[in-house]
């Protein structure tokens, strides 16, 4: 059987490698960017370079967009708009979930339908059993491309709302970037006893790799119950983790390193001690996030 015809603009790493996986497959598939040379490797693999994005949307109706962020979108596809009619668009680009409702909009007044993308994964993952995608929009279109997508990663889908699989990436790199944050916080703290990265690196990499069975010890469901609003302290206590928060920045003043992170963490903690639940789990500074103090 053919196999369908896949048009993807934007051709960085991740753009590059997810041609590649579609093409392994038997996809036909039809590339553009701005910069025509990074096309290069993948025409050389059996992609078809196209020579406008008009010409690019034309050349099928599913059209994958790895781009920096939405408005990279509409500067491309906006002089081409006409050509939009017909076509499902899958914007796995990053931006925020207001402007990815805004972007569906806009795609369904030029005729087109709107999936969002959000990829979890880096580059040479991409078409791997770890890669996945969360998917978001209207799911008669996302079932028909389900074949096509789930080569770039497993997909995920989570509901009509256009904005829900941005709102997940987000939150997922929200985790991701904090850890790369604290990692390095952590790795120039030792720094200042004489630890090199090469040294400490490794010990907290432990600690990482560790936190999902430490969050689960002695907890069921941690999701369940703080949805429930369940936050026992029987096994650590918002006192106890707010001590260890004060430490931690006090052992970064007195290094003299930045305290932005550390302090950031401390005030949720000081939050619920002001809030009176110095007894309870940690899991109860939630509150304080969900409803900060103007």
């Amino acid at each position: 059987m053919p196999r369908t015809p896949v048009t993807l603009i934007g051709l960085g790493p991740m753009g590059q490698a997810m041609v590649r996986s579609l093409l392994a497959a038997g996809h036909p598939v039809t590339v553009w960017n701005r910069t025509a040379s990074r096309a290069a490797g993948v025409v050389a693999d059996g992609a078809l370079l196209a020579s406008s994005p008009e010409s690019a949307l034309e050349a099928g109706d599913l059209v994958i967009l790895s781009l920096t962020d939405y408005q990279a979108m509409y500067d491309v596809l906006e002089p081409a708009a006409g050509s939009l009619a017909g076509r499902t668009i899958v914007n796995l680009s990053s931006d925020t979930p207001d402007r990815t409702r805004s972007a569906a909009d806009w795609a369904a007044k030029h005729g087109a339908t709107f999936l969002t993308g959000g990829v979890m994964i880096p580059a040479p993952m991409v078409g791997t059993d770890q890669a996945y995608v969360y998917y978001s929009g209207p799911r008669a279109a996302f079932e028909q491309h389900r074949g096509a997508l789930s080569l770039i990663g497993a997909p995920r889908y989570l509901g009509a709302d256009p904005g829900l699989a941005q709102l997940m990436y987000q939150a997922q790199l929200d985790v991701f970037l904090t850890t790369l944050s604290s990692l390095m916080h952590a790795t120039a703290l030792l720094g200042t006893a004489g630890l090199t990265a090469a040294e400490a690196v490794p010990e907290l990499l432990q600690s990482v790799s560790g936190i999902p069975e430490m969050l689960t010890a002695g907890a069921e469901n941690l999701g369940a119950d703080i949805d429930a609003g369940k936050h026992p302290g029987d096994l650590s206590t918002i006192t106890m983790m707010g001590a260890t928060a004060d430490h931690i920045v006090g052992a970064s003043a007195a290094a003299g390193i930045d305290l932005a992170l550390p302090q950031a963490v401390q005030a949720h903690y000081l939050r619920a001690i002001e809030d009176g639940h110095g007894g309870d789990n940690w899991t109860r500074i939630i509150d304080g996030i969900r409803g900060p103090r103007r």
